[in-house]
């Protein structure tokens, strides 16, 4: 289907860009063949760097009418191999797109290029008092193009809301080299279909954000976390729905089981108390009054320890510890963050990203405990629980090649109709790229996909860019 690039393809690839942004040394192939996608691996032929959407349309006319397949990349750091070149071809990569270029202080909205690595933009306009929430785990090293690609989340999600709820304009290069601009500074904007958020989330595979229009917020003044422990994992799953049905709304809400806890304890070399329970929940409040922040986070305790009165269960918990120095918050926040990793540094592993409706979060933990123990895979969950969003990691520990391989895809099957079958879906924030295709039917029906892929093929009638993601043309 596609072909491979010539010489005169390199020399027209040089001219766009310049000679020394275009990469064929095999260091750079490397790089651009692997993300955070367990051990996948597919090399491309050159990587590009680009500096302009001007550029990029260059860039994209050309791969359109020579049949060349293009896979944007930001920073790499996906889960489930959206930004790895399947097919070869180009790797675009959007690091030099990396300029904030406004913040404006009055209408509390900042513009910025897809390459800004998405923690350095939330230290700036913290500087400046203000607040971007989205918080992906990997907020350091990741950008904000591949965010807006993914639909990013991260643990501030449950209060304030994912990636989409905070982009209000792009500015996209489309397959074909078309460039549009949709939305802007905008907080009411019905003038035709919302063409902003059909690129959110859409993994590459429908046009190449170069720049974004974000919305901000005031900084909140005060945080407090409180970390509540539990004899029993279906208790603190339980006690999720109870603190919002009391009427909190906590700015992130996380479950840590034993396994997860204890593994990033380790990797860390690190203690906390009641590292021994089934299970933790970390419960963070914030807000600008610090004397009611206080009575809430008085409230979640009770809850914690009591449960909320509704129905549900919850409650039971067996200690509670409350941090509300800036220290004690940010040493509960880098053993929470440090989980992934540590999973990864323990053993072979396959991440799946289950989400449910919230109050269901019991019901999908228990299943998936049962579906790893009847069919001999172990499991080790933890999650954005405010959300519903439950990662379950299947770990292969001392089986063999041909065991793990075995069973891995029905353990997967069945955990993902177990989830479908409780409202839920198959990814809550990792998207479905290269890794979760052969799922993605399960949660779907036959009407859903066909009118994806008819978007993908109006706007990608030769089917070049991030091709094999999602599903096939």
């Amino acid at each position: 289907m596609f072909n491979r690039l010539s010489d005169t393809h390199f020399e027209a690839l040089r001219r766009i860009v310049g000679n020394e942004f275009v990469l064929t040394d095999p260091d750079s192939l490397k790089l651009a063949s692997c993300d955070e996608t367990e051990d996948l691996c597919f090399v491309p032929e050159c990587v590009v760097r680009p500096r302009t959407a001007g550029e990029i349309s260059e860039i994209l006319r050309l791969a359109s009418q020579e049949m060349i397949p293009v896979t944007p990349r930001g920073g790499g750091t996906g889960l489930s191999g959206g930004a790895l070149p399947v097919h070869g071809g180009i790797v675009l990569l959007t690091d030099r797109l990396n300029e904030i270029i406004e913040i404006d202080r009055e209408n509390l909205f900042a513009t910025v290029e897809a390459g800004v690595i998405t923690e350095a933009f939330q230290n700036a306009v913290e500087e400046q008092g203000l607040f971007y929430p989205p918080d992906p785990a990997s907020r350091g090293s990741c950008f904000i193009g591949g965010n807006i690609a993914e639909n990013s989340g991260g643990p501030r999600a449950v209060k304030y809301g994912v990636t989409k709820d905070w982009v209000y304009g792009l500015e996209v290069v489309l397959p074909t080299g078309e460039i549009i601009s949709t939305g802007g500074k905008l907080l009411k904007n019905v003038a035709g279909y919302n063409l902003t958020q059909l690129f959110i989330g859409s993994e590459g595979t429908l046009g190449v954000v170069t720049k974004a229009t974000l919305k901000l917020i005031a900084k909140p003044k005060f945080s407090i976390v409180l970390l509540a422990a539990y004899d029993d994992a279906f208790k603190a799953c339980a006690t999720v729905p109870a603190l919002f049905r009391a009427g909190l709304v906590p700015s992130a809400c996380e479950f840590i089981e034993r396994d997860a806890m204890q593994m990033a304890l380790r990797h860390l070399d690190r203690s906390l108390p009641n590292s021994d329970a089934a299970a933790q929940i970390l419960i963070e409040l914030d807000g600008n009054d610090d004397a009611r922040l206080r009575e809430e986070i008085e409230l979640a305790g009770t809850v914690c320890d009591e449960g909320g009165d509704g129905g549900g269960g919850g409650g039971g918990a067996i200690d509670v510890i409350l941090a509300d120095s800036g220290q004690r918050v940010n040493e509960m926040w880098e053993v929470r963050r440090a989980v992934g990793e540590a999973v990864k540094a323990h053993s072979v592993y396959k991440e799946e990203d289950t989400v449910v409706p919230r109050a269901s979060l019991p019901d999908l933990y228990v299943g998936v405990k049962e579906i790893c123990l009847r069919r001999g895979v172990r499991s080790v969950c933890y999650g954005h629980a405010g959300d519903g969003n439950l990662h379950v990691n299947l770990l292969k520990d001392t089986m063999t090649d041909e065991e793990w391989t075995d069973k891995l895809p029905p353990t997967i099957v069945e955990i993902f109709e177990h989830c479908v079958r409780l409202g839920g879906t198959i990814s809550g924030e990792h998207g479905i790229g290269w890794s979760q295709k052969p799922y993605l039917k399960l949660a779907m029906s036959e009407a859903e996909f066909s009118l994806m892929r008819s978007l993908k093929r109006t706007l990608d009638p030769q089917g070049i860019l991030n091709p094999g993601k999602v599903f096939d043309m």
